[in-house]
Formats: C-alpha cells, sequence, structure tokens
C-alpha cells in the first residue's frame, strides 16, 4: 500500500461522512478516508513507536498499513464506524493488536530456535525489551479491563495509540479531566499490578 497524498488536519465531519460513505459501499470512499485519516494515523503510530525505543524492529508506516488493512481491509463487509471518534478508538486498539502479535512473534524467535540458552546481564538488555513491556501491560490491562473499563480505554489510547490527554477525550467524549483522572488511575493501578508479577 503506497502512502497517501496527505490531508494534513482531518476535520470531525469530514471522517465521519467519508465513514458513512464507506460502509454504503460508495466507490472510491476507502480511497478517500485513508487520505483523510492516513496523516493522522501516521503521527499517532510514530509517537506510539519512538516510545517504544530503538530495539522495536516495526516501522510506523507498517503499523499504519496494518492498522488500515485490519479495519477496513479483508473479504468481509467493511464496519460501520459511527464517526470520527469511533474510528480513531478502534484504530488504537487495531495498533494494540498488532504491536501485542509483533511481540508475541518476537518473543516466539528469540525463545525458540533451539540454541543454547544465554543470560544477559540485565543492564546489556536496556531497551531491548519493549515487546516483553507491551505484552505485559496487554496481559494487566486486559485484568484492569474487566473492572475499569473506561480507565483502561484511556490507558489504551494513550499508551498503545499514542493519543494526547485532549485526542482521548474527544474520542471517548468525556472531558479532559476525566481522562488525567483515569490516567493517574490506571497507571497506578498498572504499575502496582506489574510490580506483583
Amino acid at each position: 500500500m503506497a502512502p497517501p497524498d496527505e490531508d494534513p488536519s482531518p476535520r470531525q465531519g469530514d471522517v465521519t461522512q467519508v465513514l458513512s460513505d464507506v460502509s454504503r459501499g460508495v466507490p472510491e470512499a476507502d480511497a478517500r478516508l485513508l487520505r483523510i485519516v492516513y496523516a493522522e494515523l501516521k503521527r499517532i503510530a510514530t509517537a506510539k513507536m519512538a516510545a517504544q525505543g530503538a530495539a522495536h524492529t516495526l516501522q510506523p508506516t507498517a503499523l499504519v498499513h496494518e492498522a488500515y488493512l485490519k479495519l477496513l481491509g479483508g473479504p468481509a463487509p467493511p464496519r460501520a464506524f459511527q464517526d470520527s471518534s469511533h474510528f480513531f478508538t478502534a484504530a488504537a486498539a487495531a495498533m494494540r493488536s498488532i504491536l501485542v502479535d509483533h511481540a508475541r512473534r518476537k518473543r516466539a524467535e528469540k525463545r525458540g530456535g533451539g540454541g543454547p540458552r544465554v543470560t544477559l546481564h540485565p543492564g546489556l538488555v536496556g531497551a531491548a525489551d519493549a515487546c516483553e513491556r507491551i505484552l505485559q501491560v496487554h496481559e494487566v490491562l486486559d485484568r484492569f479491563a474487566a473492572e475499569h473499563a473506561r480507565a483502561a480505554k484511556v490507558v489504551e489510547l494513550l499508551f498503545f495509540a499514542g493519543l494526547s490527554i485532549e485526542e482521548a477525550a474527544g474520542a471517548l467524549g468525556v472531558s479532559d479531566r476525566t481522562v488525567k483522572r483515569d490516567w493517574r488511575f490506571g497507571r497506578a493501578w498498572l504499575l502496582r499490578a506489574m510490580g506483583d508479577e
């Protein structure tokens, strides 16, 4: 998939209208949607990948393309999205899923192969275990979501999709203050849970 000509600032109404066209099967609507949302998805993916450190091998462009295909590609009819917030929230979930799948493959490669096991000094590992961190957060976040669904969605949008506080508030239809409170609570809960493990 070649990067489209980007619309640098998607407007919510434009995205919502094109999403409606996509769900109705209007010809070329999916290409228009990609043009409108590509820059924003790329910005989100770039922010997320920067947070993963240099050891991460998945590139932002690949993450955007995989997430877009997961949302709208394939033989099944396209999903119906209510509006741009719904779309970007689904994109965040798709990016999380892709990052987790990528981390699982990396973990399997690292542990497989039948070669001799070598224990590295913890100081030598450094940022190399961004994949392990993604998996750990993913597993703990699922437990957290069972009790605190909205706060878990905030963590997903900020941690996995790299959205800002304001963007997450818009996507969830809540205030910035609510997102900040959920983010503080979610981080504390997750850190405590991961520390216990």
